[in-house]
C-alpha cells in the first residue's frame, strides 16, 4: 500500500469516527421502530434497541444497562403508552433530559381502534359505570375462567378496562404508517445533529420509496389468499389485515399477559368451526401450547406470526423482513396446500 493510499484510509477512519462522535446518542423501544430509525441515520450513526431478541413491549423488563442507555439519550423513539407501558415511569425519570419522540403521535397515521373477543368486537369506552362493569365483568371471566368468586372476576374485569385504549398500538404493521412516522424520526434527529439534517432527509425520502415497493409487492402476494378466514393469538395484525385485505376471525386471548380461560379456548373452538378458518397462528413472544387444543377436530392448520422480528438481526433491513415473514406465513398457511 503507498502511503497516499494509507494516508487516504487514515482520513477515512477518522472522518468516520469523528461522525459517529457527533451523532447523537439515539434509543428506540421494539425491533421494527429501531429499524425505521436505523434507516434514517444510516451513514451517521446507529440507535440503541432496548427490547431484544424475542421479548414483547406488553411484558418487558428494563434492564439497568438499557436504564443507562435511556438516561444517556438525547432521542428516544417509542410507539407509545398503549404499546410499551413499562417505559412510562423510565422515560419520566431517567430520559428527563431527552427528547421523547411518540410515534403514535404522527401526523397521517391510520390509526384503528381496538377490537375485543373472539368476534373482534370493537371497543366502546361510552357506556355508563353499569354497562361498562357488566361488559367487562364478561370479559374478565373470559380471560380467567379459574379465578375463584365473584370479587375475583370483578378484579379481573376492572384490569381488562385499563390494558384497553382508543387505539390499537400495532401501528407499524401498517407500511403507510411507517412512511407517515418517517417526518417524525426526520426532524427529531436532524434538530438534535443539524449538520447532518441533509442525510438524514435523503435517507428518509429513500426509505418511503422502499416502502411504497415493498406495499405494491406484498398487495400482489397476498391477493391469493384474502378473505380466508384465521384465528391468530393476540389482536395484533389489524393494520396489517386492513391494508391487505386480510380476513382475522377472531383471537385467542384478550390481552398477551393472561393467559386464556375454558370458556375462551371454546369459544373460539366455535368460531373455528362457524367461519371454517383455514389457519391458527401462534407467536414466537408467547408460544402457547393451547394452538394444538384449539386446531384438534378440525381442517385448521397452525402458523406463526411475527409482528417484531424476534429471530431478526436488528437493522435497517429488519422491517422489510418483519412484514415480507408475515406475508409468507399468511400465504403458507391460507393457501390450500398449506
Amino acid at each position: 500500500m503507498s502511503l497516499r493510499q494509507i494516508f487516504l484510509a487514515t482520513t477515512m477512519l477518522v472522518a468516520s469516527a469523528a461522525a459517529a462522535e457527533a451523532a447523537p446518542k439515539v434509543v428506540a423501544s421494539i425491533k421494527p421502530i429501531h429499524s425505521l430509525v436505523a434507516s434514517v441515520m444510516e451513514g451517521v450513526g446507529a440507535p440503541d434497541l432496548i427490547v431484544e431478541g424475542a421479548g414483547s413491549p406488553h411484558t418487558y423488563a428494563l434492564r439497568p444497562s438499557q436504564a443507562r442507555e435511556i438516561e444517556q439519550a438525547d432521542i428516544v423513539f417509542w410507539v407509545g403508552h398503549e404499546l410499551e407501558p413499562f417505559l412510562e415511569k423510565p422515560l419520566e425519570s431517567l430520559g428527563a433530559k431527552a427528547d421523547v419522540v411518540e410515534l403514535a403521535d404522527s401526523p397521517g397515521l391510520t390509526l384503528l381502534a381496538p377490537r375485543e373477543g373472539g368476534a373482534f368486537e370493537k371497543h366502546d369506552h361510552h357506556h355508563d359505570g353499569a354497562e361498562e362493569g357488566e361488559e367487562h365483568h364478561g370479559e374478565g371471566e373470559d380471560r380467567d375462567h379459574d379465578a375463584a368468586g365473584a370479587e375475583d372476576h370483578d378484579h379481573d374485569a376492572a384490569e381488562h378496562e385499563h390494558e384497553h385504549g382508543e387505539t390499537d398500538p400495532h401501528l407499524w404493521l401498517d407500511p403507510r404508517n411507517a412512511a407517515a412516522m418517517l417526518p417524525a424520526i426526520e426532524q427529531a434527529l436532524a434538530k438534535a445533529d443539524p449538520d447532518h439534517a441533509g442525510i438524514y432527509k435523503a435517507n428518509a425520502e429513500k426509505t418511503a420509496a422502499r416502502l411504497a415497493g415493498l406495499e405494491d409487492k406484498l398487495s400482489g402476494a397476498l391477493a391469493p389468499v384474502k378473505d380466508k378466514p384465521f384465528i391468530v393469538f393476540h389482536d395484533a395484525y389489524q393494520y396489517f389485515e386492513q391494508r391487505f385485505g386480510l380476513a382475522a376471525a377472531g383471537s385467542i386471548t384478550i390481552s398477551p399477559e393472561v393467559a386464556p380461560g375454558a370458556e375462551r379456548v371454546t369459544e373460539i373452538r366455535h368460531k373455528l368451526a362457524d367461519t371454517h378458518a383455514t389457519c391458527v397462528f401462534s407467536e414466537p413472544q408467547f408460544e402457547p401450547k393451547i394452538i394444538s387444543v384449539i386446531i384438534e377436530g378440525s381442517d385448521a392448520h397452525s402458523g406463526l406470526l411475527d409482528p417484531l422480528g424476534a429471530a431478526l438481526q436488528p437493522g435497517p433491513d429488519l422491517y422489510f423482513e418483519v412484514l415480507e415473514n408475515l406475508s409468507a406465513s399468511f400465504r403458507e398457511c391460507l393457501s390450500p396446500q398449506g
